[in-house]
């Protein structure tokens, strides 16, 4: 049975893990009239996770305290720098639910950071989700699961995705969800520029761009990719790194190039270390190649262009639970 916090009780803790995630393809099928960009992309969570650590007591008012411990593995502290306090998703995300549900209790947020921030790789986003999964844990009943979907959503498009985090199809403006249950697992070596992006500032740049760019239809490339990554390998006759070529489209690719023009450089570095498939995370700067095995991967990975600044990951999907 869950711990349920009542104002007799001590503490109650819970340790949950917030994983990244990249997009395996992004498509902008439009813009809505109150200017939120629909999409489709299959989201994939990934073995690289952030901490997040939480204490709750009870108390006569709501309050929320947000501790971040840096664990820099080859990326620059720099990188892993996330706001404090109000400003952080994390503590939005703990607050959120405490007002949803009507709660006075304190809340203690200690946030372990090693996947670096405005990367592509839904840090910020998983650490929210993480966040009100552990708080659901300690108040089962709190919410019922329609609110804390309207809740996960208004902090984010990407946070929907982390309440539940496994391979899926991701539409709308990120609140419509279909999981991808035969999900392969495979082999991906991350590259980054060293150079944070801003999601906003990409989208800006793509809205000034789309005149010029052929609309994507919707249900086209997303649900062939999808299609393929449900079907075995061995039954695709194709190996599935090389059958991803072709289909790993993301349109936002042109616009981040713009802002930074070593998205491109890394993507053709990628290349020529011998990816199968490449393409880009989200909204950048992350770039990733897709390999036959984390052998293959490892010995790109010393061959890899990464400027003064960038950084590597070895990474392997998370399949469906």
């Amino acid at each position: 049975m869950e711990p349920v916090l009542s104002p007799a009780d001590a503490a109650l803790s819970v340790r949950v893990l917030a994983p990244a995630k990249v997009n395996l393809g992004l498509r902008v099928i439009g813009v809505r009239p109150d200017g939120y960009h629909r999409l489709e992309s299959v989201f994939v969570p990934l073995d690289w996770s952030d901490t997040v650590h939480l204490t709750c007591s009870s108390q006569s008012q709501r309050r929320v305290h947000l501790v971040n411990r840096q664990v820099s593995k080859g990326v620059s502290s720099r990188l892993l720098t996330v706001p404090e306090g109000e400003e952080n998703l994390a503590h939005r995300a703990a607050m959120g639910f405490l007002q949803r549900a009507d709660l006075s209790a304190s809340v203690q947020i200690e946030l372990t950071k090693e996947i670096p921030a405005a990367a592509g790789l839904g840090g910020g986003s998983s650490d929210a989700g993480a966040v009100l999964r552990g708080l659901a844990k300690i108040w089962p009943e709190a919410l019922p699961e329609t609110e804390m979907r309207a809740l996960a959503l208004s902090l984010g498009a990407d946070v929907p995705f982390f309440l539940d985090p496994r391979p899926a199809l991701v539409s709308g403006i990120g609140e419509k969800i279909e999981p991808l249950e035969r999900f392969p697992a495979f082999s991906l070596l991350l590259a980054n520029p060293g150079e944070a992006l801003s999601t906003a500032k990409v989208f800006k740049a793509w809205d000034v761009l789309a005149p010029s760019l052929t609309p994507a239809r919707s249900g086209s490339t997303l649900r062939a990719l999808s299609a393929f990554l449900e079907v075995e390998p061995t039954e695709s006759g194709l190996g599935l790194a090389a059958g991803l070529q072709g289909l790993l489209v993301n349109d936002l690719e042109a616009s981040a190039k713009r802002l930074c023009p070593s998205v491109g450089r890394l993507l053709a570095s990628l290349k020529e270390s011998g990816a199968k498939a490449v393409s880009m995370s989200g909204s950048g700067a992350t770039v990733f190649g897709v390999f036959d095995s984390s052998e293959s991967a490892r010995g790109a990975q010393k061959n890899l262009d990464l400027g003064e600044s960038g950084w590597s990951w070895l990474a392997a999907s998370q399949s469906a639970r």
